[in-house]
Order: C-alpha cells, then sequence, then structure tokens
C-alpha cells in the first residue's frame, strides 16, 4: 500500500501505525512489552467532521516515539469514531497508517479524486489538521492517516 500511496499520491514514508483498543489500561501492558513506554494521555476532539457529520468525541491516546514510526494505541471513550466502527466490526488490532503532510487539502482533493473518501477531518488551527481517509476498493477500503503540523 505505502508504495503506491507514496509514489503517485505524494504521500511520502509513513511515520505512525496505530491500532484501536476497546481498553486502553488492559492493552497497555501488552504492547509496552513489544514496543516500550507509551505516554497516555486524553484528547477531548469538538466539531469534528466524522462521516459527514459535525460531532464530539473523546479518545484516550498512548503513544510511543522510541523507534523510527511513532505507535500509538486509540480509545474511544465518547462518541462515534472510526475507530468504533473498526471494534464493531474486527475488533481490536491495526487501524490505520499516518502520513505527514504539508498541505492537508491539497493531499485530500488528490486522494478524493483517487477514489478515497474523507472519515473524520479536524483542524486545529491554520498549521494543524487531521484527517483520516478511506482508501479505495483498489487499495482495501484501509484507513490512512494525513497529518499537517508543522516539523
Amino acid at each position: 500500500m505505502s508504495n503506491e500511496l507514496g509514489g503517485s499520491l505524494g504521500l511520502g514514508p509513513i511515520d505512525q501505525v496505530a491500532y484501536a483498543v476497546e481498553d486502553l489500561d488492559r492493552a497497555l501492558p501488552h504492547y509496552e512489552a513489544l514496543y516500550g513506554p507509551f505516554e497516555v494521555s486524553e484528547a477531548p476532539l469538538e466539531g469534528c467532521l466524522i462521516r459527514g457529520t459535525v460531532a464530539d468525541c473523546t479518545l484516550k491516546l498512548a503513544v510511543n516515539n522510541s523507534g523510527p514510526v511513532e505507535i500509538e494505541l486509540i480509545e474511544v471513550l465518547e462518541g462515534d469514531t472510526p475507530h468504533s466502527e473498526h471494534l464493531r466490526a474486527h475488533g481490536e488490532g491495526l487501524h490505520h497508517v499516518r502520513f505527514r503532510v504539508d498541505d492537508l487539502e491539497k493531499r485530500l482533493e488528490v486522494l478524493v479524486a483517487a477514489g478515497c473518501e474523507t472519515v473524520f477531518y479536524k483542524r486545529f488551527g491554520p498549521t494543524v489538521a487531521f484527517a483520516y481517509v478511506e482508501t479505495s476498493k483498489a487499495l482495501g477500503r484501509s484507513l490512512i492517516e494525513l497529518l499537517e503540523m508543522p516539523r
């Protein structure tokens, strides 16, 4: 997936792998055994665009930056998000990979033109935003995240 997306769609290298979990406190020891220590925080997100509807949600996140690719664990505390959908349909496990981009809206235009759909979006200010994109059927309807944030 990364070669096709990173090549013709100009996304660059993957910088994060994220997992959806039902209960972060229960899952954390297992992931720490694999990746090392995580930093845990809560993220209340107001006014997100989730599958075309403006909604609020709260996520509990655990992040590990000990290697070249960030590892993130995500538990949904409030709201119905793509993470909730994944947990209902597939259970816990790999949820998405993330790419850093300089111009989120420009990348979204390219991806939508290639048959992808934006399913989760939030802009925090002029230089910080994220979007989850469901890839085309040809790429298995996988989720990718785009993150626009100064490096």
